[in-house]
């Protein structure tokens, strides 16, 4: 009994000791710290604060750009990040290892190795809201980024393909960034080329609502004589363009809309004659269709007359056909009872004569018969009958 218990306490130990070696020491919570070009940031955590980051209009993801983030934690750990709406690179740009605005991707992990940071740079592209999630060992933090635009790159102009001489006509001019961000409070200046009409102002500045933002509207006037209208747009201020960057969109900032001047007056005199054309020419191939109607009906009804005769003489022919048969009927089936008849008498006069010769060569044979048998009563031969 006691070295029962003794075992059982040894195994007791040793599972005690097992447990113990197998529970790590208690992980460090992993903490963040964020920064602008060397500026803390302590507002990134809430979505209504984002970080606020310039769009890499240069090309160059760098300090001034790009929100970095220092995760410490424990030693020989890695640290997660993933980003919406951004995007999350290792290093900053320099001259030896260029980071561009194509550069990064969505997601990054971070080994520590021996040490016990983890660091990365996040940028974005847009003015939507980004999220950055950073996750190490069950600890999940959340940032939030958004872009502010950069100067415009593009006017792009929506204008009617063509109006009424004389009508007033709205031209929208939408400005964006490189990226496509749309750029509001921006002064436009439209210019007219000729006599192509009047703009009612020749400057507007692009939106600031939700229905307007980064669009400035001109109204034009249509002129009454010419055939076409051109406007052509261009910044009031030329520094709000932006330069030309190697690696992005070249810049398009003079854009023109060019609107053909309908004169309705002379569409609808167009139009009536060549309604009235259209008519004419109905009327001609209504004439031409019913006239080779009749000649179509002409020639069909004679047909039918001809079908007709054709049929009356074919049944006529058809008619004689089976008379001429009859008639021959009527002449075979009388040839055939005459001969019929003939073969019957030759057949029964040779019937009779060949009755008398046997008759005959009976009687003669009996004679004889007779002769023989009154000369050899002992021999007789019978009579034939």
């Amino acid at each position: 009994m006691k070295s029962f218990k003794k075992i059982a306490l040894a195994v007791v130990a040793a599972m005690t000791m097992g447990t113990l070696i197998a529970t790590p020491a208690s992980a460090a919570v992993m903490t963040v710290a964020v920064d602008l070009n060397g500026t803390a940031n302590t507002t990134a955590s809430a979505i209504a604060t984002p970080a606020a980051l310039p769009v890499p209009a240069d090309n160059e993801v760098n300090a001034a750009d790009a929100l970095r983030f220092v995760a410490t934690v424990d030693t020989g750990t890695a640290v997660t990040a993933t980003c919406t709406n951004c995007t999350i690179v290792s290093a900053l740009h320099s001259a030896a290892s260029p980071v561009t605005a194509s550069s990064g991707s969505s997601s990054l992990t971070v080994a520590t190795g021996t040490g016990t940071t983890a660091t990365f740079y996040v940028y974005t592209k847009t003015t939507a809201i980004g999220t950055v999630v950073v996750s190490n060992q069950g600890t999940t933090l959340t940032y939030y980024v958004q872009g502010t635009v950069g100067k415009i790159n593009t006017l792009a102009v929506a204008a009617p393909a063509s109006g009424a001489a004389g009508t007033k006509q709205t031209i929208t001019v939408t400005a964006t960034d490189v990226f496509g961000n749309k750029v509001s409070g921006k002064s436009v200046t439209g210019r007219v080329f000729g006599s192509g009409g009047t703009l009612e102002t020749t400057t507007a500045t692009t939106g600031a609502t939700l229905a307007t933002f980064g669009a400035a509207e001109f109204s034009l006037t249509l002129p009454t004589t010419a055939t076409r209208s051109l406007v052509e747009f261009s910044l009031t201020t030329s520094t709000d363009g932006a330069s030309t960057v190697v690696g992005l969109t070249a810049p398009t900032l003079s854009p023109y809309a060019e609107i053909a001047v309908r004169d309705l007056a002379a569409e609808l005199a167009k139009a009536q004659a060549d309604l009235v054309a259209e008519k004419s020419a109905r009327a001609a191939d209504k004439t031409a269709a019913d006239a080779a109607a009749a000649t179509a009906k002409a020639a069909a009804d004679a047909a039918a007359l001809k079908a007709a005769a054709d049929l009356v003489t074919a049944n006529a022919e058809i008619a004689k056909l089976k008379a001429d048969a009859v008639t021959a009927k009527v002449s075979a089936d009388k040839a055939l009872a005459d001969a019929q008849a003939i073969a019957k008498a030759e057949l029964d006069a040779v019937k009779a004569a060949n009755a008398a010769a046997i008759a005959e060569m009976k009687k003669a044979f009996n004679s004889l018969a007779k002769k023989w048998n009154k000369k050899n009563p002992t021999a007789k031969v019978t009579l034939v009958k």
